[in-house]
C-alpha cells in the first residue's frame, strides 16, 4: 500500500517537473484592425490629386495649344500682311511705269494721259527723295531733227503738268529720243502709236520706295 502511493507521487511529481519545465506557450499578436474610412479617405485625396494633376496638365496643353494657333495666326497675318504691301508695291510701281502717248505730230496731253500722270502723283508725293526721268519719244515719219525736238516738247510737257500738281522741278529730269527707241516695230499706225510717248524712271530712291 505504500509503494502504490510512493509510485503516484512520483509520477505527480514528474509530470509537475516536465509541466515546469516546459517553455511558455508563443504570444498570438492582435489582428490589425482595418480602418475603412482611413483607406476611403486616403483613396479620396489621391483621386483628388489625380484630378488636379490631369486638370494642370489639361490647362498646360490647352495654353500651348492655344499659343502655338496664335502664333500661327500671326505668321499668317504676316505674310498676308507682307503680301498685300509687296502687291500695292508692285501696282504702284506699275502705275508709275505706265506710258503716256500722243496724238501724230502733238505734244499736248491728251485727257488719257493727264488721268494716267494724275496716278503717279499719290507716290511722287509720298516719295520725296525720289527722282524720275522722262523720256520722250517719237515715230519715224518725219526728220531726226524735228522727231527729237517733237519728243523733247511732249517729255517737258508731261514735267510741266506734274509740276503744275506741286512736284517740285527739280526731281524731274526730261530728255528726248525722238525716233531712236521705239517701242513696237514696223510701218503703220499700230507701231506709230506706241512709239508716241513719254516714258518714266525712278533714278533715285527707287531702292527705299513707300507706300502712299
Amino acid at each position: 500500500m505504500l509503494n502504490r502511493s510512493f509510485v503516484v507521487l512520483a509520477v505527480a511529481g514528474i509530470a509537475l517537473g516536465a509541466a515546469a519545465c516546459r517553455p511558455p506557450a508563443p504570444e498570438v499578436a492582435p489582428t490589425p484592425t482595418v480602418n475603412q474610412d482611413s483607406i476611403d479617405a486616403a483613396n479620396a485625396e489621391r483621386a483628388r490629386r489625380e484630378a488636379e494633376e490631369r486638370a494642370a496638365r489639361e490647362r498646360r496643353e490647352a495654353e500651348e495649344r492655344a499659343a502655338r494657333e496664335r502664333a500661327a495666326a500671326e505668321e499668317r497675318a504676316r505674310r498676308e500682311a507682307e503680301e498685300r504691301a509687296r502687291a500695292a508695291m508692285a501696282a504702284a510701281r506699275a502705275a508709275f511705269a505706265t506710258a503716256i502717248y500722243f496724238e501724230l505730230d502733238k505734244a499736248e496731253l491728251t485727257s488719257e494721259a493727264r488721268a494716267v500722270l494724275d496716278a503717279k502723283l499719290p507716290l511722287l508725293r509720298a516719295n520725296a527723295n525720289v527722282r524720275i526721268r522722262i523720256a520722250g519719244h517719237a515715230d519715224d515719219r518725219g526728220s531726226d531733227e524735228y522727231n527729237l525736238a517733237l519728243s523733247q516738247r511732249r517729255a517737258a510737257a508731261a514735267k510741266r503738268y506734274l509740276v503744275d500738281q506741286g512736284i517740285p522741278a527739280d526731281r524731274i529730269d526730261v530728255a528726248g529720243f525722238g525716233e531712236e527707241r521705239p517701242a513696237a516695230q514696223g510701218s503703220g499706225e499700230d507701231a506709230w502709236s506706241k512709239n508716241r510717248r513719254d516714258e518714266f524712271e525712278i533714278i533715285v530712291g527707287g531702292e527705299t520706295l513707300r507706300l502712299p
